[in-house]
């Protein structure tokens, strides 16, 4: 069961602590707006980088073989990943996303029993990761979404929004901007603390969703 829904969510191949797809690819599109890196090539990395490229931004993708290795060229990072691969992400690319936006998509489960998160009480997966990252405006952002709403826009009858969360507004704004050029709504969240409470709420819809009283194809709306 917990394998089926990491596939659900990073893509139809065997997830461990990284991606196994080892390609590294690239997207690009005329008058890009923003270059974005992207570790990752599951449901989700594929989702986020078509909202990006039909907005006019470029983007990479750094799949688990060459993530230690590849060079970073994007000016904004998308961590689309389990959070257990995470860590090594950093440790071999610290120095590269300093002085960059780096994106935080995960919700730090339990994926031994898919029952409780993984990061201190209080706190957040984001906010560990700021902490690692000194130099960077870390934000969380796509962990209240499924992969299948963001590339159709929809949530039921709603439209899908993608909440955005951290201490940095230019950040906020770049990649608020960014997604409403993709043609889906973003909202800003609030500051960093709030990923904790973005976190609960990806929690909950993992498990709903999980459980198989939700569908990945449905979650969470917002009425504005």
């Amino acid at each position: 069961m917990i394998k089926e829904l990491l596939n659900k969510l990073f893509g139809n191949k065997e997830v461990s602590t990284a991606m196994t797809e080892t390609e590294v690819t690239n997207h690009k599109e005329n008058n890009a707006m923003t270059s974005y890196t992207i570790f990752g090539r599951g449901n989700m990395a594929t989702a986020i980088a078509g909202i990006l490229t039909k907005g006019g931004a470029t983007v990479e993708h750094i799949g688990s073989a060459d993530s230690a290795t590849a060079t970073v060229n994007g000016d904004v990072i998308i961590l689309a990943v389990p959070y257990p691969a995470i860590e090594s992400i950093i440790a071999n690319h610290k120095d590269a996303f300093a002085g960059k936006t780096v994106i935080d998509i995960t919700n730090p489960l339990n994926f031994e029993t898919f029952d409780s998160l993984v990061v201190p009480v209080g706190s957040s997966a984001t906010a560990e990761i700021q902490a690692q990252l000194p130099q960077s405006r870390v934000l969380k952002a796509f962990n209240t979404n499924f992969a299948s709403t963001l590339s159709t826009g929809r949530v039921g009858d709603l439209s899908t929004t993608v909440l955005v969360a951290g201490d940095d507004a230019d950040a906020k704004n770049a990649l608020i901007t960014d997604v409403n050029a993709g043609g889906v709504d973003a909202l800003d969240a609030g500051s960093l603390k709030r990923a904790h409470e973005l976190e609960a709420v990806g929690f909950l819809q993992l498990t709903l969703a999980g459980s198989e009283k939700i569908s990945w194809t449905g979650g969470f709306g917002l009425v504005k």
